[in-house]
């Protein structure tokens, strides 16, 4: 379960930095309010998850998430580049999860 929800607050880290963007630097109402439940709600998962998980792997996985998720929606609702060393990246990102994941005994 706490990766389920490790997992989702992930997802929800992609969706409050995307609104993030929207916001124009909190300039926008209905954007801003949408990043600040996200955030809300992304870190309270995180922090259920991390009664189970070790932080290493929490923050990791987390902020992994994020961080691909947030590519992948630049790239395909943003029109942002994905040359070949961005797409490199992306991919360590995410065999780095894998590794930290299989390295895990817990939950």
């Amino acid at each position: 379960m706490a990766w389920i929800m490790l997992f989702i607050a992930g997802l929800l880290e992609v969706v409050w930095a995307y609104f993030l963007k929207q916001s124009h630097g909190f300039t926008r109402l209905t954007p801003t309010l949408i990043t600040l439940v996200t955030m809300l709600a992304s870190f309270g998962l995180l922090a259920a998850a991390m009664r189970t998980l070790p932080l290493s792997v929490s923050y990791m996985a987390w902020t992994g998430i994020g961080a691909v998720g947030a590519f992948l929606v630049g790239v395909f609702v943003l029109g942002e580049a994905a040359n070949a060393m961005r797409l490199l990246a992306a991919a360590l990102i995410v065999s780095g999860l894998v590794v930290m994941k299989l390295s895990t005994t817990q939950a």
